[in-house]
């Protein structure tokens, strides 16, 4: 895998990338489409083609537990597998020790989780996490790391930032699928000296990209901003930079103005099953009752497969009626919308208008 950077904004450190992998080029900055259990969920992967997207990811944690991995090895691989023949990138479980904090206890070797699904005990540390991302065979594997709630005290992130280092380095160690990459990630919580101090001892590691993680988890928003302007200043400009969990317009701006170059979220596909459609304008609850007679797309000037056939009233009725149509074709609606909107920002981007474009997405999507 390679990063090249094309072109950098003339005022802000958004830039424009290629990053090479064994399954494609993606064009950078890029929103990444959740897939955690080898699905985008309610699409198919010729819809994903269909929407411009461009790297799929999978959840280490959830796949190891179902459908584990003698299936997957089975299979030949998580793109056999799921049918997805472009890049994917695995998380590591990592975020799954702070989600589940209630059903895991951690140690110096990694977590012991009791399973959501029935409660049986199992072990995933970064030996175990880089073992199932290798027989994924993912394009990108991410370590193994603690991911930090929100809040926590300085003693706590401390240790944990010392913990997630030992697991980068055992994670860097382990045997790896043929051309997969390895991504660090920068915890540290909001103390910036922390997230300092991680983001350098990462890179003297080595790997080949960096995320800013522990985001996104609860924090305001100017922490999150925060968290990426202490880490982004050491990490280097030849190699992608990631943060993790973000999925919304205008705060995706605003990291990529920071020098972020890659994003995922299960916002899209989240807030589709609950009615809610994402546009340039802000969300939109097709639920509403309002929309009952509305024969206009569910946004105007989209060119996603939901817009061009079907009316906000129709999509409304599937809604109404719990008819699965209705959340698929407002999930294909969201995931496009966050596709086509990275497509405008590298546009911008390439035309020397970013900063102009990011001031506006501000102020339409927050309104």
């Amino acid at each position: 895998m390679s990063f090249t950077v094309i072109k950098k904004d003339d005022r802000t450190n958004a830039r424009l990338g290629l990053l090479t992998t064994p399954h494609g080029v993606v064009k950078t900055p890029v929103f990444m489409d959740v897939g955690t259990l080898a699905t985008v969920k309610a699409l198919e992967p010729r819809d994903l083609k269909e929407t411009n997207a461009q790297v799929v990811l999978g959840n280490t944690y959830h796949l190891m537990l179902r459908p584990g991995k003698d299936v997957i090895a089975s299979a030949g691989g998580l793109h056999k597998f799921m049918r997805w023949d472009g890049p994917i990138l695995t998380d590591s479980g990592g975020f799954q020790v702070f989600s589940l904090a209630k059903m895991r206890k951690l140690t110096e070797d990694g977590c012991r989780f009791n399973s959501h699904i029935d409660g049986h005990e199992f072990f995933l540390g970064p030996k175990e996490s880089m073992e199932m991302q290798r027989i994924l065979g993912s394009d990108i594997a991410m370590v193994f790391d603690e991911c930090l709630p929100y809040p926590c005290d300085r003693a706590r992130a401390e240790k944990s930032v010392l913990q997630t280092l030992k697991w980068a380095k055992r994670s860097k160690d382990e045997p790896h699928a043929p051309g997969q990459q390895v991504f660090g990630i920068v915890q540290g919580g909001v103390y910036d000296d922390l997230r300092a101090m991680c983001a350098k001892e990462l890179v003297n590691i080595g790997f080949d990209g960096y995320a800013v993680g522990g985001v996104s988890v609860g924090e305001p928003e100017e922490f999150m901003y925060q968290a990426v302007d202490a880490s982004v200043p050491f990490l280097p400009e030849d190699k992608p930079r990631y943060v993790m969990g973000l999925g919304v317009m205008h705060q995706m701006a605003e990291c990529v103005a920071r020098g972020i170059d890659m994003f995922d979220c299960v916002i899209p596909t989240r807030i589709a099953r609950h009615g809610t459609a994402i546009t340039r304008k802000g969300n939109v609850a097709i639920k509403a009752a309002k929309w009952i007679f509305d024969q206009g797309p569910v946004e105007e000037g989209c060119e996603c497969y939901c817009c061009r056939n079907f009316s906000r009233s129709y999509i409304r009725h599937l809604l109404a009626c719990n008819e699965i149509l209705g959340l698929r074709l407002l999930t294909i609606h969201n995931v496009h919308a966050l596709n086509r909107f990275m497509e405008d920002m590298r546009s911008a981007i390439a035309e020397g208008t970013f900063f102009d474009w990011k001031e506006q997405i501000k102020k339409d999507t927050k309104q």
